[in-house]
């Protein structure tokens, strides 16, 4: 049997959510119950298919893909109306879940091709990234050792005098 009821376990996972925003930290010490267990029920609430931010912060994006995704299936079906409820109810703004749904609109209509042209594209960015260090190093040494010749032939002609007079 569990050591904490059901709804000890909803109770404290709802402390996560608006209009709360609490931090797993703040509800552990508020609870007494340990980081680790909250966490393990905030993941099963996932499996359940509750949307959990992260992050308590609003203004950090603390949702994971899964969970904007959840929001935007979720969210399909509703009219203007409950869509804002809904909103409110999970502290997000309705442009937040504008976004994510465009987000998820777009990585949908990615064919294969164009993923692939994409990785394609990316890698060529790293290698002319890894060229164009390269030369730079290359140039840094360069300048370095002109500089020491510099300083060297100065030395050289503070210690012997100009050799064209």
């Amino acid at each position: 049997m569990s050591r904490y009821s059901d709804e000890r376990r909803k109770a404290v996972v709802a402390k996560l959510l608006p209009p709360y925003n609490l931090s797993v930290a703040e509800v552990a010490s508020q609870e007494n119950i340990s980081p680790a267990t909250i966490y393990k029920w905030r993941k099963e609430a996932r499996t359940e298919g509750r949307c959990l931010p992260d992050s308590s912060d609003p203004r950090v994006e603390g949702w994971s893909s899964r969970d904007k995704f959840a929001a935007v299936v979720e969210t399909a079906a509703m009219n203007t109306e409950e869509v804002a409820a809904y909103c409110r109810q999970r502290g997000i703004y309705s442009d937040q879940l504008k976004r994510w749904r465009h987000d998820c609109e777009q990585a949908a209509s990615l064919s294969y091709e164009e993923q692939r042209q994409e990785a394609d594209l990316s890698k060529q960015q790293r290698k002319r990234i890894q060229e164009l260090e390269r030369e730079l190093r290359r140039k840094n040494d360069a300048l370095a050792e002109a500089a020491a010749l510099l300083t060297l032939s100065k030395k050289v002609r503070a210690i012997w005098g100009d050799a064209e007079s």
